[in-house]
Formats: structure tokens, C-alpha cells, sequence
């Protein structure tokens, strides 16, 4: 079975074809900088090797990038199938929708429940939406699945998820802890247990976005993330945990709403506090000695590290650290950081395997309690799966 998964964000869109149930990727693209004039595109037939490669190319919304890929996976020298209706499905990594978790065929009613949950999700969301409308009107035969964030979490014991707020507030609203980066969480939970065994697992999840999950017996016990995208760690440009009485306090120092949200959703995070917008300028600003980099950065590490020992606590145990995303499989500055801190949980980094690892190793010491390991993302392959599970288990209904 052909399964396409679309990986959809702000300004860009990440393609890859597989051949289900085998995992094999036939072709990927890349598109980059979608609503600009100097749009990047890069496609590969990972059957021959052979690849497109444009810079500064228009590409003013989702249908101009679905279009070229379209043309690429269809052509006679660079696709690999010779007529797109022969994709089964397209699969989704979606965050929210009101009253739907799980993996779902993206109809209308999904489609209104991901509207209705705008305020809470509105950069993923909205992207999202905006994308998958492009997709039906070019390719709506073609059935569309999302596998929504919060489906790894719905395991989370009430006593976890539930605030300390009314009690009618969660049976009447459902506000309660979600928690997000499901996809990659369930292909950690799942590759990180493969070659042991692995009863207590701690992800960490960073980089753009970011998030810690509690993995118990393979299933999602805690999320740093809640009812949110605005919670938990802080992310590049959203704040994380935040008082929700500073909003407002800053509403009655005359801020705006729009101000305020603006502060806390687009111009706070590791942005706000050191003034950088992508980690691996934060991380070269700090080793030149600027502070309010090095702030951001310890900062960051800190909260790290602050779920690590709660989520340690509730588990009753801590076998494997996981690290992953950009931050979490490229910067060597975080990853160590926080082993050190957590060196009274037994744990040792190995920082010569630390300095120089590839992704999916190991960078603990021999004699470390808990074992340290790097596993590449693969939010799609995990999208993969779930997608082709749900258009089967539709076949042998």
C-alpha cells in the first residue's frame, strides 16, 4: 500500500512515500519558506538517487508546493509512481480537534472540531487546516488521515492530567492536560525498547517546539505539555509555563490582549530571553560570553531537568534518558548539561561519545545507571504506520 505523509508547518511542507507495510520511502521533498518569493524546494527519488533542487522559486501558499511535488512523484525521470490516484491514503501529523483524539479520517466534522480548538493550537492548527484544504481540492478522492498529537497521551492517569481547578471546568469543557508530540513519542517508546528492557523511560523532545514525556511500560504517563501548545518547557518563541496571573497583571498595565499574546505565543521563549530566534545562534552567542544567551540556555536545561526529576519521582524508576528533535539530536551543550545536573540519579555522560555522536547511539558511560541515547525523529514513519493501520483495519471491517 502507497501511504503519503504530509508533515505540515507554518511555511514549509515535508513529503515522504511509503510502500506500507515494508517502511520503505520511495521519494521525499522538502518544501521551504511557502508564502515568500525565494521559496526553497528539494525532492528526491530515493529509488535512483536522482533529485530536484530550486532556491528562490515563488511559492506563494500550500497548493504551489503541493503542486510541484505532484509533478515531481508523477514525472518520468524523477517520480516513482506514474499517476498519483495510485496513493492509497495521506496521512497527517495533526495536533487538535474538539472531541476527536486518536487516528480519524479527516472529514468535515474533524475538520470543524480542529477550527473550534483555533485559539488553542493557532500556528499549528491554522497551518494545518490551511494545508489539508489545498490537499481535497487537489487530490480529494484520495482518503486523508490524521493522527492527532494528543492520542500517545490518552493514556495519562487522570491524576496526572486533572488541574486544580473546578471540577465542572473538566467535565464541561474538557480542560485537562493533552499533551502534544505524540508521533514522535510513540516511535521512541517504541524504538527506545527494542534492544532492552526498558520498563521507565524519560523523552525529551527538543528543539522548535519542545516537550518531556514520562514513558511507563511503553505508554504515556506524564507530559510536560497541557491543555496547550503554550505550556511546559520553553520553546523557541512560546514562553512554556508561564503564571497565568502575569497576563493578567499585565492586562491591567494597560497591555492588550493582542499584546499580551503576542509576548507570551511569538516573542517569548528562548527568543525572549536571549534575542535569538534559531538555538544554534543562541548556542554561539553564549560561548562568545553573551549573557542573556547563557541565561536562556540555562534556563532551559534547568526546567529540563525540573521535569526529569518529577517525572522520575511519579514513575518510581528511570531506565533510559532519550534525546531527540533538533536540539535534542544536534546540540551537545544541552544534552550534557542536563546529564550533570541529573548526575544524583546515577547517571553518567560519556563526553567524548557525547562530542561525537550519530544519531541513534549511545552517549552514556559504561557504569551509568540509566542509559543515555540520541534517536533521530521520525515523526512521518510513526504517521506511517498509524495511517496504514487505520486504512486496513477499514478494509477487513
Amino acid at each position: 500500500m502507497l501511504v503519503l505523509i504530509s508533515n505540515v508547518g507554518s511555511t514549509s511542507l515535508k513529503f515522504k512515500l511509503y510502500d506500507m507495510p515494508s517502511e520503505h520511502v520511495l521519494c521525499d521533498a522538502k518544501i521551504e519558506r511557502i508564502g515568500s518569493l525565494n521559496g526553497i524546494y528539494h525532492y528526491k527519488n530515493d529509488e535512483n538517487d536522482k533529485e530536484h533542487n530550486e532556491h528562490d522559486i515563488p511559492l506563494k501558499d500550500y497548493q504551489s508546493g503541493i503542486n510541484l511535488f505532484i509533478k515531481d512523484l508523477c514525472d518520468k525521470e524523477l517520480g516513482v509512481i506514474q499517476d498519483v490516484n495510485e496513493i492509497e491514503a495521506i496521512g497527517f501529523k495533526t495536533v487538535i480537534s474538539k472531541g476527536f483524539n486518536g487516528t480519524v479520517e479527516l472529514n468535515e466534522e474533524v475538520m470543524k472540531g480542529m477550527k473550534d480548538y483555533l485559539f488553542i493550537a493557532p500556528v499549528h492548527n491554522a497551518a494545518y487546516i490551511g494545508a489539508i484544504e489545498e490537499f481535497k481540492t487537489i487530490l480529494g478522492s484520495i482518503p486523508m488521515i490524521g493522527v492527532f498529537e494528543t492520542s500517545f497521551h490518552r493514556t495519562i492517569p487522570l491524576k496526572n492530567k486533572l488541574y486544580p481547578i473546578p471540577y465542572e471546568w473538566y467535565e464541561k469543557y474538557g480542560i485537562a492536560k493533552n499533551g502534544y508530540h505524540g508521533a514522535s513519542f510513540t516511535y521512541i517508546a517504541n524504538k527506545a525498547r527494542k534492544d532492552g528492557d526498558y520498563k521507565y523511560i524519560i523523552g525529551c523532545h527538543l528543539g522548535g517546539s519542545s516537550s518531556i514525556c514520562a514513558i511507563k511500560d511503553g505508554k504515556s504517563y506524564d507530559s510536560s505539555f497541557g491543555f496547550s501548545l503554550q505550556t511546559g518547557l520553553p520553546h523557541m518563541n512560546r514562553s512554556g509555563d508561564c503564571d497565568p496571573y502575569i497576563a493578567l497583571f499585565l492586562e491591567n498595565e494597560g497591555l492588550s490582549k493582542e499584546e499580551i499574546i503576542e509576548g507570551l505565543a511569538h516573542k517569548g521563549g528562548l527568543q525572549g530571553m536571549s534575542g535569538y530566534n534559531d538555538f544554534r545562534e543562541i548556542e554561539a552567542a553564549a560561548i562568545k560570553g553573551e549573557q542573556r544567551a547563557k541565561l536562556a540556555i540555562d534556563v532551559f536545561v534547568n526546567d529540563i531537568v525540573r521535569y526529569i526529576g518529577s517525572f522520575y519521582a511519579e514513575m518510581g524508576g528511570f531506565d533510559k534518558l532519550v534525546f531527540t528533535g533538533g536540539i535534542g539530536e544536534n546540540s551537545k551543550l544541552v544534552r550534557s548539561g542536563v546529564a550533570k545536573a541529573l548526575e544524583c540519579f546515577g547517571i553518567k555522560i560519556d563526553e567524548n561519545k557525547n562530542n561525537n555522536i550519530s544519531v541513534d547511539g549511545y552517549i552514556s558511560s559504561d557504569d551509568s545507571k540509566v542509559k543515555i541515547q540520541v534517536i533521530a525523529a521520525n515523526e512521518e514513519l510513526g504517521i506511517a504506520i498509524e495511517t496504514y493501520n487505520y486504512i486496513n483495519s477499514k478494509k477487513n471491517a
